[in-house]
């Protein structure tokens, strides 16, 4: 059973810094899948520092999940909900919870019937339709203590032996902004080995949705204290990056980006190829199943029933810088 040790945003609403972000989701045509790369195994690159012991009877722990998931008469959240009743563990949502408004009857109508009976496991990540919302006030009171405080949109958590931050791409996120100041201290303060950043925008993709530049200096932050993996929806496909850093530059040090908008909204096609992308694919919905250990991690790509498109691999987790 994971923990529920909650590491919160001790910020109110009113102290958010910067305007809305109302970049719309385009595109639904999709096309055949790519074809995957050669998988890696043990990636992690260990450095002077030795990382400290896990805690005694830490388990192996199921995180799994997608983002884009529910919207009423098109899609199908459905399928992808009838992968989470075969799949135990903690749920996570990558944001785009439902579309298009981010209304209460969104949640009670498209939500609640497929994904919403995993609500009692699910940590939750809010996108740019959740946002729609009224900055999100449906969908803080659908998913309530599992969103984090109402208002703020990022928090953290324990899993397993591992530390998991959602944060929101709707807000600031730069130097200074409330945001990116709670994040530098939440890491310096976490005592896992290993973490896990969600947020919705990707800062890397390949899809027509642009890439969240906005988001590059907490990249930055996630290197610098060792992060392992960075969770993104928002393009709806699935796409796995080789370790980078903040500018783009495959670096064996960097965290490894897998997003993941593949939970039932309808697909979009490649517009581009992005740098370092190892995966990609564009014809199936489905959920990332992570397998979290004390000190490594495993990935695998579910697809719904009649598709076949798989990706799996495992990596250790780098050696968090202690500055």
């Amino acid at each position: 059973m994971r923990s529920r040790h909650v590491a919160v945003a001790l910020v109110a609403a009113a102290h958010l810094l910067g305007s809305p972000l109302i970049v719309g989701c385009g595109g639904s045509e999709s096309v055949s899948p790519t074809s995957p790369t050669p998988l890696e195994s043990n990636t992690g690159v260990a450095g002077a520092l030795i990382p400290p012991a896990p805690a005694p009877g830490a388990l192996d722990e199921v995180f799994v999940g997608a983002g884009d998931i529910a919207e009423c008469g098109t899609g199908d959240a459905e399928a992808t909900a009838k992968l989470l009743d075969q799949i135990p563990g903690t749920v996570f949502t990558l944001g785009d919870n439902v579309q298009n408004a981010g209304s209460d009857s969104e949640y009670a109508n498209c939500f609640e019937p497929t994904w919403g009976r995993h609500r009692s496991r699910m940590l939750a990540t809010v996108g740019n339709h959740d946002w729609f919302g009224g900055n999100g006030r449906p969908y803080f009171s659908y998913f309530g203590a599992s969103a984090g405080p109402a208002g703020a949109g990022y928090y953290s958590q324990t899993v397993g032996a591992w530390h998991v931050v959602s944060l929101n791409s709707e807000i600031a996120a730069g130097p200074g902004s409330p945001q990116y100041e709670w994040l530098k201290a939440d890491l310096a303060a976490a005592p896992e080995v290993c973490a896990i950043a969600m947020w919705h925008r990707p800062l890397f993709s390949s899809g027509p949705n642009d890439n969240a530049a906005h988001m590059r200096d907490i990249w930055r932050v996630l290197k610098q204290y060792g992060a392992d993996l960075v969770l993104s929806g928002h393009n709806h496909m699935y796409e796995r990056f080789a370790p980078q850093d903040a500018d783009g530059v495959a670096d064996p040090r960097g965290p490894r980006e897998i997003v993941v908008g593949t939970g039932g909204y309808p697909l979009y096609r490649r517009a581009h190829l992005q740098a370092n992308s190892e995966v990609l694919d564009t014809d199936t919905w489905g959920v990332l199943k992570l397998t979290l250990k004390s000190a490594s991690y495993t990935w695998e790509f579910v697809p719904v029933a009649g598709k076949s498109f798989r990706d799996s691999g495992s990596a250790n987790c780098v050696v968090r810088s202690t500055n």
